[in-house]
C-alpha cells in the first residue's frame, strides 16, 4: 500500500508534511481544504488532487497565482509522480512524495491466502502532461532598469565629452575655451 504526501520545502512552514489521504482533496488558503496553506499567494481553493488507477491527478481550479509541477504552470489535469515539485504561485514549493507501507509485515498471513502480484505487470499509462504559458494579459516580471538607464547616461556623457574636445582640436579653439594653457 502507498501512502502519499506533500512536504513543503518553502512557504509559511517548510518541513511540515501534509498526508494525502482520501479520493478527492482540494488544496487553498481556506481552513476547510484537505491542504489547507494560509499564504496570501494561494487561493481559496487553489487547485485540487483526484485520486485515479492508484496515482494523484493535481490541476488548478483557476487560481490568480496559477499551480505549477516542474516549473511548467498546468492548462489541465496531470498525474503525478514521486518527486514531482509542485509550486502554488511563486514562494509556495512542495515536494510529492510517497511512503511504501507494507501493512502485511506487522500481520501474520498464513501461506494459503497470501496474494501473489503479477511479476511483470505493467501500471497503466499516465496521460501526457498538459502545460500552458502565461495567460494573455498576465503582468509580467519587471525587470530593475536603473542600472542600465545610469549606464546609459554615462555613455552619451562620455560620448558628449569625446565629440567636444575633437571639434575644439579640429577647428583650432583651445584658446577660445581654454584662455589659461599656455601659449595662447
Amino acid at each position: 500500500m502507498a501512502q502519499f504526501q506533500f512536504v513543503m520545502r518553502s512557504g509559511p512552514t517548510p518541513g511540515v508534511t501534509f498526508p494525502l489521504e482520501g479520493d478527492q482533496l482540494t488544496i487553498g488558503r481556506d481552513a476547510n481544504n484537505g491542504v489547507a496553506i494560509n499564504d496570501a499567494e494561494v487561493s481559496r481553493k487553489h487547485s485540487r488532487l483526484t485520486f485515479q488507477g492508484g496515482k494523484y491527478v493535481l490541476e488548478d481550479l483557476g487560481s490568480t497565482n496559477g499551480t505549477f509541477v516542474n516549473g511548467q504552470r498546468l492548462a489541465g489535469p496531470v498525474v503525478l509522480k514521486p518527486g514531482d515539485v509542485v509550486s502554488l504561485g511563486e514562494q509556495i514549493v512542495l515536494m510529492y512524495d510517497s511512503m511504501n507501507v507494507d501493512t502485511g509485515a506487522t500481520v501474520a498471513v498464513p501461506r494459503k491466502s497470501a496474494r501473489v502480484e503479477a511479476p511483470y505487470a505493467q501500471p497503466a499509462p499516465a496521460a501526457a502532461p498538459v502545460y500552458a504559458s502565461a495567460p494573455a494579459g498576465a503582468p509580467a516580471k519587471k525587470s530593475n532598469m536603473t542600472p542600465l538607464l545610469i549606464g546609459g547616461g554615462v555613455v552619451i556623457f562620455l560620448c558628449l565629452c569625446i565629440s567636444f574636445f575633437v571639434w575644439v582640436d579640429a577647428t583650432y579653439r583651445w584658446c577660445t575655451f581654454f584662455p589659461f594653457i599656455s601659449g595662447c
